[in-house]
This record gives C-alpha cells, structure tokens and sequence, in this order.
C-alpha cells in the first residue's frame, strides 16, 4: 500500500540545487525552480533494537538525530566533511548505510565527487530497513522499480543529452520536493549524484534529479542536463512509496 506523505512545515524555501540540470538544453537558462515545503513519504526511522552488523538485502537508511553529522575517512580518522541537519531544502539529512563496524557506520556521502563514502558515528543517527531499490538505464531510457531486489515496473524515462549525460554509479535519493513553479511536474526527487559536466547550473551545484515535466514528448529521449525525467504519473506514484535513502543504481 502506498504510504501517506508527511509535509515538513517549511516556508519561503527556495531551492536550485536539486532541479539544476533538469532543463532540456536551450540557449537561454530557465529560471530558478522554486519549491514549496519538503515531503517525505515516511515517519522518521526508528533505531535498530541491537549493535549487531546490519545484514543487507537492498540497504539501511540512516536519518540524522542531531544538528550536524561529521564523516571521517575511517572510524576515528580524519575528517572528511560535515552536514547540516536539516538539508538547505529543509528535508531531514539523510544517508544510505554501506556496512557497520562497532560504533561506526560506513555511508554514501550526498558530494563531489561521485562515490563519496565516509564513516559516521552511528549514535548521530537512526537506522530503518529499505524494500525499494531503482534501476535506471540510459540506453533503454528506463526507470525500473524493485521491492526486496524483485522487478516491480518499468517506466520510461528521459535522460541526459550525448553533451549532458546522466550520471552512473551507485547512488541514493536525499530528498523530495514539491516545486511549485512550471515544467517540473508534482515532485522532485534528489539524487546524491552530480553532474560530471555542469559544476554548477542555474545557481546549484549541478546535483541530480529525478522529477515530473510538463513536456511529456520528451519523455523516452535523451533530453535533460543529466537529470531523470518521468512523467507526472510515474513520479507521483513513486513519491508514495519510496522513502529517502532509496538506493538508485543509473548504468
């Protein structure tokens, strides 16, 4: 059964970095995105009864409980980066769990460059199950839904351009959107994925999305900055179901 959304009560967020690279390539830059409050399809989870190592079937999410989480190269290492919880978009700091040893967990960091990964303590954090997984091929032009690592649908999908391609690699979802302005459908998605061409994009990073369109031709080609298209349907249906840290595989 899809689960009910939660709003987050945000006002006034204004938001490029997720939507930047969403845009089919033109010569004039379209305006900002602006987004209304984030949403999040599921309560925040809840810790793990014990310490045991997690056993992995699609992965963990790990939400963060504090202001701030720092990652390290290893437990007790270096530093490698600090987040703020909430995210600049007000939606809860989010990561995807990799492996467990003792007090630390080793994560997907949502950074340059792709593939980040650090350790965090796991006291910053609360751990919940994953079901859903995506796959997304840019030579089909397809999103694939997966529950507990089982093909549930496809959808077509528009990707990056030959110039702007979307990226691959392992990644996670770090938050949704509801944009509010036109041409990006009902809900956006980001991706802890950036563009390997764009450094920056209509004053974002140049981190990917996944997201509606109100341009439904484009739907099945190769036609964005790098970001994923579905149509309004499709995207909508997916907001209902997959909770932040849903792994995303793109190839």
């Amino acid at each position: 059964m899809r689960s009910r959304l939660i709003t987050f009560v945000a006002a006034g967020v204004v938001i490029a970095a997720v939507l930047a690279g969403c845009a089919a390539p033109q010569p004039d830059v379209e305006p900002e995105p602006t987004v209304s409050a984030p949403v999040h399809p599921q309560p925040a989870p809840s810790q793990d009864a014990d310490s045991a190592p997690i056993e992995f079937s699609v992965g963990k999410a790990a939400t963060a409980v504090g202001p701030e989480v720092i990652a390290y190269d290893a437990p007790e290492g270096a530093e490698v980066a600090r987040f703020a919880n909430p995210i600049a978009s007000g939606a809860p700091l989010t990561f995807l769990v990799e492996a467990s040893e003792g007090d630390w967990m080793r994560v997907k960091l949502p950074m340059r460059p792709n593939g980040s990964v650090g350790w965090i303590d796991a006291a910053s954090v609360t751990v919940a199950s994953l079901h859903y997984s995506l796959d997304v091929s840019t030579a089909d032009r397809t999103v694939t839904l997966l529950k507990d690592n089982e093909p549930v649908e496809t959808f077509a999908a528009a990707v990056g351009t030959g110039d702007t391609p979307t990226p691959v690699g392992s990644f996670y979802l770090t938050e949704l959107l509801a944009p509010t302005n036109h041409g990006y459908g009902p809900y956006a998605y980001g991706i802890s994925a950036f563009s390997d061409v764009l450094n920056s994009f209509g004053g974002g990073p140049g981190q990917i999305g996944m997201h509606g369109t109100d341009d439904s031709g484009s739907i099945g080609e190769a036609a964005s900055h790098g970001c994923i298209r579905l149509s309004n349907e499709d995207i909508t249906y997916l907001a209902e179901t997959l909770p932040l840290g849903t792994p995303i595989t793109i190839s």
